[in-house]
């Protein structure tokens, strides 16, 4: 079964064909307009998905050399509004014109089940830290639809916390990319910045450590940015290192998986790699928001016989565990 996905619940524009031996086709065009307001601004993210949509997919579907898949899938959330009903939008009109199967799916689930991407896939159960600009949160997958939220954020995400940052240091947007390629250059004890931890429970909480680093810069004496950058984030990956183990621990599952845009991050696919896990690492070209994810996510709800009528509709807030 071929499937086509289509993601546009942020600023990639993406499109991917999945079948049953792997992703055949992978297509992400990333939006350049936002950097000058450091930040994704929705109205024109929506403009964007708009004037790229179609290309993207017929990209896709020439490089997994078909002329229609034999069902579309779609982000229906969560995301911001207006993003999600493009491709949301574009998908239903697809599979229509078609007339074959549609199923929404959940952006937080395509994240979650994109490691079964991987050779070899983590067998069930396994943890799925999700770690991104806009979720942090660490799963406990049990199957397809089973699933719950062992622990998330209560204020800044991890990418939330990156680019803040890095808009303190005049460094541009996104800041993710930005300060990993900087802490490169540092010393990532220069500077001894907290690392949050709840009094209960595997929560998460950044905020703190964000005005920690907003403190530091004020200071006359303060380190250098590249010190700044990598005693930074050495912070935040000892905060998702320390929540992975303690959950293992916690719940007795060795096979964990990392997704979302924070799992580029160089320091942290080092980590995880030590912590005496079975991890799987996507590449980091799945990482941030791609449509295998969902490509990959929807194949496997069609195949659990799920079906979507062409009523579906967008979700800004759609929890993947309810």
């Amino acid at each position: 079964m071929n499937v086509l996905g289509i993601e546009s619940s942020c600023d990639e524009t993406a499109a991917s064909v999945v079948d049953a031996s792997g992703v055949r086709s992978d297509v992400i065009h990333t939006q350049a307009i936002h950097g000058e307001y450091g930040g994704v601004v929705p109205e024109l993210a929506a403009r964007a998905h708009t004037e790229k949509i179609v290309a993207v997919v017929r990209a896709a579907l020439d490089r997994a050399g078909i002329e229609r898949p034999d069902a579309v899938a779609a982000t229906a959330g969560p995301g911001l509004i207006g993003a999600v009903l493009v491709g949301l939008s574009c998908a239903k009109a697809l599979a229509s014109a078609w007339e074959v199967p549609f199923v929404a799916v959940n952006h937080l689930e395509g994240h979650m089940l994109s490691p079964l991407l991987e050779e070899p896939p983590p067998p069930w159960p396994y943890l799925a830290l999700v770690v991104s600009g806009g979720h942090t949160t660490l799963y406990l997958c049990e199957g397809l639809g089973q699933t719950r939220i062992l622990a998330e954020t209560v204020d800044d995400a991890a990418g939330e916390a990156f680019d803040k940052v890095a808009r303190m240091m005049n460094l541009g947007y996104p800041g993710g990319p930005v300060i990993d390629r900087l802490a490169g250059q540092g010393n990532p004890e220069a500077v001894d910045f907290p690392r949050p931890r709840m009094k209960s429970g595997l929560d998460f909480s950044f905020s703190g450590l964000k005005t920690a680093v907003r403190q530091h810069l004020q200071r006359p004496n303060r380190a250098s940015d590249a010190d700044v950058a990598a005693s930074f984030q050495r912070a935040v990956v000892d905060c998702l290192a320390d929540r992975l183990v303690r959950a293992a621990a916690l719940t007795g599952v060795q096979h964990a998986a990392i997704a979302g845009g924070v799992a580029a991050n160089s320091e942290l696919r080092a980590r995880v790699q030590t912590l005496g896990l079975n991890v799987t690492l996507p590449p980091r070209s799945r990482c941030t928001d791609n449509a295998s994810m969902i490509a990959n996510a929807g194949r496997m709800r069609l195949l659990a016989g799920q079906r979507d009528t062409l009523d579906t509709r967008a979700r800004p807030s759609w929890p993947v565990a309810e």
